[in-house]
């Protein structure tokens, strides 16, 4: 075996090492950038819609968000326009932004969120039907009941914490305190009551009062100059065994042309 060939399989092992360490610190970083930020969570009755301003299937109009009518826009009785989230209906998950008003009256009566009639088809297994604006294939459902979830709120005015009725006109007013989010309720505990210890405790008359339990004696840490001497003596150590890695290469390869003089 040449010096040059140890040297360059030393290389290469060194290279994939390094590789595969910058590989998995890339996918960590890229795992928690996908992780979405909830805001609010909550289920109620979801109906659906296709507002394309034809005047067909009793639209009014073009979406009061001034966006056209597409697939994964929704009409919310409060939420601010342009609001974010997905909805999740017999294990199925679907993005959705809030484009419109609506439900209008049905919002009284805990229909909370239009969907669009293609992400309804998709949901429920239907087919959107272009010409009337409906779902076929559902037996004529037109509600289900959805799981929504909140990821980025609009900035302009409506309510930012569960839906409420169309008839409260929220979807007029700004809303300055939003909904905690759900992580940050969780992280809430209550404050503990310190238990009593047995010193606090009152004895009990002709009872002897049970000695309060012994402490472990705490354990004495390392001085500072002993750790760092410790994590240096470690590194030159790692750096002594690559470099006689490499040097055994060499040595190696020396010797080999010797015996091929000789």
């Amino acid at each position: 075996m040449s010096a040059r060939f140890g040297l360059r399989s030393f290389a290469l092992f060194t290279a994939s090492a390094v590789g595969a360490l910058t590989i998995a610190c890339v996918a960590a970083h890229a795992d928690s950038d996908n992780d979405e930020k909830i805001l609010l969570k909550g289920s109620t009755t979801a109906s659906y819609f296709w507002d394309d301003a034809s005047g067909r299937a009793g639209d009014t109009g073009l979406p009061a968000s001034g966006k056209r009518m597409q697939k994964g826009m929704a009409a919310s009785p409060s939420w601010p326009l342009l609001t974010e989230g997905y909805v999740v209906y017999e294990g199925k998950k679907l993005p959705f932004f809030v484009g419109d008003r609506g439900p209008g009256e049905p919002s009284s009566r805990g229909v909370m969120l239009d969907l669009d009639a293609k992400t309804f088809a998709e949901l429920t297994g239907g087919r959107f039907n272009p010409d009337t604006l409906g779902v076929d294939g559902v037996g004529g459902q037109g509600h289900i009941e959805v799981d929504y979830v909140i990821t980025k709120w609009g900035d302009g005015v409506g309510k930012k914490n569960h839906p409420v009725a169309f008839s409260t006109r929220a979807w007029a007013k700004r809303d300055t305190n939003p909904a905690k989010p759900p992580q940050v309720m969780a992280e809430e505990k209550p404050e503990e009551t310190p238990e009593e210890t047995p010193e606090e405790q009152p004895a009990a008359p002709g009872k002897a009062v049970a000695a309060p339990p012994q402490k472990a004696a705490p354990v004495q840490a390392a001085p500072e100059g002993e750790v760092e001497e410790s994590s240096a003596v470690g590194s030159v150590l790692l750096v002594g065994v690559l470099a006689m890695a490499g040097g055994g290469a060499v040595l190696g390869g020396e010797r080999f042309r010797r015996l091929i003089r000789r």
